[in-house]
């Protein structure tokens, strides 16, 4: 596991290189609009970068926007795609966007709404969420979310086994600023300024899937059957035509992370 933190605090290159010999590996930071007290800016980012910590980004405009639910999530989405830019972030990594109160169950709808309204929005970014155990596991079990940050906030002694991101404790002093401690898997979806990121698959497996069993595979299909009493010619352009629903169907397999068959 990777020993990382995140702060409200702006962080200035000397704070930033404590951190770094005391074997921190990343710190967490908001993606916020100018005059905001917690927000890093271009600067802080190139910085941050520069003693060799990863960067992971927040999101949150207050402890329960995500009560606004889609229309919310679609403003937010907007302006943190803006912020992300902004400051360098690049495409192929993550935005934690952050559920940061005890959300009940009776609230998940509303929050997943928000947060694929949200997802809409950050073309080229993957979406984060950050929230207790029961929030980061309801996002996870409805397909909302991969990357997962949890804190051990509101969960009660339980940690989701698919997190990403553990934050373990609140409010300690570190050099100086007021930290909370977090541990990575490895995988979290973290970056640094101007670093090349391998581009993840961008289509769903689930629609992927559908368009092939729906529309390919039966025109596949119907190509077969066709071939039966027709001429020699005939035969040769449905095999042909076979061929290219076999390659069409791999392509989409690809594109949404699955294997060739």
């Amino acid at each position: 596991m990777s020993k990382g933190f995140d702060c409200a605090t702006p962080l200035t290159a000397k704070t930033a290189a404590l951190f770094v010999d005391q074997g921190y590996k990343f710190v967490g930071r908001y993606l916020a609009e100018v005059g905001s007290w917690k927000r890093m800016s271009p600067a802080e980012a190139n910085l941050i970068t520069a003693v060799g910590l990863y960067i992971v980004s927040f999101f949150e405009r207050n402890e329960d926007r995500v009560k606004g639910g889609a229309a919310a999530g679609t403003e937010d989405g907007k302006q943190a795609i803006r912020l992300a830019r902004e400051v360098g972030q690049p495409v192929g990594t993550v935005i934690y966007a952050a559920v940061d109160y005890d959300a009940q169950p009776a609230e998940y709808g509303v929050i997943e709404a928000y947060m694929r309204a949200f997802d809409a929005e950050i073309v080229g970014y993957e979406l984060g969420v950050y929230g207790s155990y029961s929030v980061v596991k309801a996002m996870h079990e409805r397909g909302v979310a991969k990357k997962l940050m949890q804190t051990y906030a509101w969960s009660r002694g339980k940690v989701f086994e698919q997190n990403s991101i553990y934050q373990y404790e609140n409010d300690v002093t570190v050099n100086g600023i007021g930290i909370d401690r977090n541990e990575s898997n490895g995988d979290a979806g973290g970056w640094k300024v101007g670093m090349a990121i391998k581009q993840q698959a961008t289509l769903d497996s689930g629609v992927a899937n559908t368009i092939i069993n729906t529309w390919i595979k039966p025109d596949w299909k119907h190509a077969e059957e066709s071939k039966v009493g027709a001429s020699e010619n005939t035969v040769i352009a449905l095999k042909d035509q076979q061929k290219y629903y076999n390659w069409l169907s791999n392509q989409l397999r690809k594109a949404s992370g699955q294997p060739e068959e």
